[in-house]
């Protein structure tokens, strides 16, 4: 049997969506199993030895027509028996749609249906603390009738070089490794989502006053600027804990550091859910116009915990729409303030780091 699991979006999508690849691997142990992503994202994946190959789609496929074609023809070549597309977007439907597969899998979406032998609807009502992006993610297997679950979230693989690599650094930059250390995810993966610099240095401090620990910053180097400003607005005995050189030149490199770290704090996005994957525990805060209930994956309240200004300031999203709340974003991440959440924070810090 041949499947292709087709995951076309950002580093999240594609570590959530490796859990069909490894699910179908347990189902089907002698199966030739794909997965189809952005080159861009294929550090997250590399190594995972459930997945048979991996096929990467360029810029190349997505500004030529041409270039398109010849790849959807490369798809049909393969004659794969079963694809499943979770995202559905113009360039994965056309790929299903000429492959010739017998068995295409997606969600059900209004217009696009007939291009699939199999829809499943999606749904917001799970009662599991998986997340619900997970949860529909893993309902992409019921038309196989896949329902033992062997992974309910993914996992990254790092190498024993990778980790000689982390270790090298953190020599290089002389990080007590008698300390426990702490990456803060500081900048969003757009602004919109970027807890603001006043009150993240805020957070910061918080950090360094509660625990005795080494300091990190998740940012590249493109965000070097926003990185120095918020290091700026940190206490002087902050800074002294911060190692704000240490940053990963690749996905890979920043994979391997954040291995050596204990825990990761800070605004939610791929760096997240890397860490998570490295079983890692996570403080997470949302932007206000972000939907919680979609994103916060596997949370207990201890190892996980996340927070949205909704939670402790309801009436300012009352009778909004999502539109609505999108264009008040600043304004909500103005209230938004650390003092609600910092004494859960050093809790955190407390449990895992002490």
């Amino acid at each position: 049997m041949k499947i292709l699991v087709i995951q076309q979006k950002m580093i999240g999508d594609v570590l959530v969506s490796s859990i069909l690849c490894e699910n179908l691997r347990y189902a089907y142990p002698d199966a030739q199993i794909d997965y189809l992503i952005y080159d861009s994202t294929k550090t997250v994946v590399d190594g995972a030895k459930y997945i048979s190959n991996l096929i990467l789609f360029t810029a190349k496929q997505r500004e030529s027509k041409w270039e398109l074609l010849k790849f959807i023809l490369k798809i049909r070549k393969e004659k794969y028996d079963v694809i499943i597309d979770p995202y559905s977007k113009l360039e994965s439907w056309l790929l299903v749609y000429f492959s010739g597969a017998k068995k295409t899998i997606s969600f059900e979406k209004k217009g696009r249906n007939f291009i699939y032998t199999d829809v499943v609807k999606r749904r917001d009502d799970y009662n599991s603390n998986l997340g619900t992006i997970i949860e529909q993610r893993l309902a992409l297997l019921e038309p196989l009738k896949i329902d033992n679950r062997k992974v309910t979230f993914p996992t990254i693989h790092v190498s024993e070089e990778e980790k000689q690599i982390a270790n090298t650094i953190f020599e290089k930059h002389a990080i007590d490794v008698s300390k426990k250390t702490v990456m803060v995810s500081i900048i969003g993966s757009e602004q919109s989502k970027t807890y603001p610099n006043q009150y993240m240095a805020q957070l910061i401090d918080c950090i360094a006053e509660t625990s005795n620990v080494n300091i990190l910053f998740n940012y590249i180097p493109n965000q070097m600027e926003q990185a120095k400003a918020i290091f700026n607005l940190c206490k002087d005995s902050t800074k002294k804990a911060i190692y704000f050189e240490v940053i990963g030149g690749s996905i890979r490199e920043f994979i391997a550091i954040m291995n050596q770290c204990d825990v990761i704090v800070g605004n939610d996005g791929g760096a997240i859910n890397m860490a998570k994957a490295l079983h890692k525990p996570s403080f997470v805060l949302f932007s206000p116009w972000i939907d919680k209930k979609g994103w916060a994956l596997i949370e207990d309240g201890i190892t996980h915990i996340s927070f949205h200004l909704q939670e402790f300031k309801p009436e300012l999203f009352e009778n909004k729409t999502p539109k609505e709340i999108k264009g008040e974003n600043d304004f909500l991440y103005e209230q938004f303030v650390p003092e609600l959440f910092l004494d859960k924070l050093k809790t955190f810090l407390l449990t895992h780091i002490g």
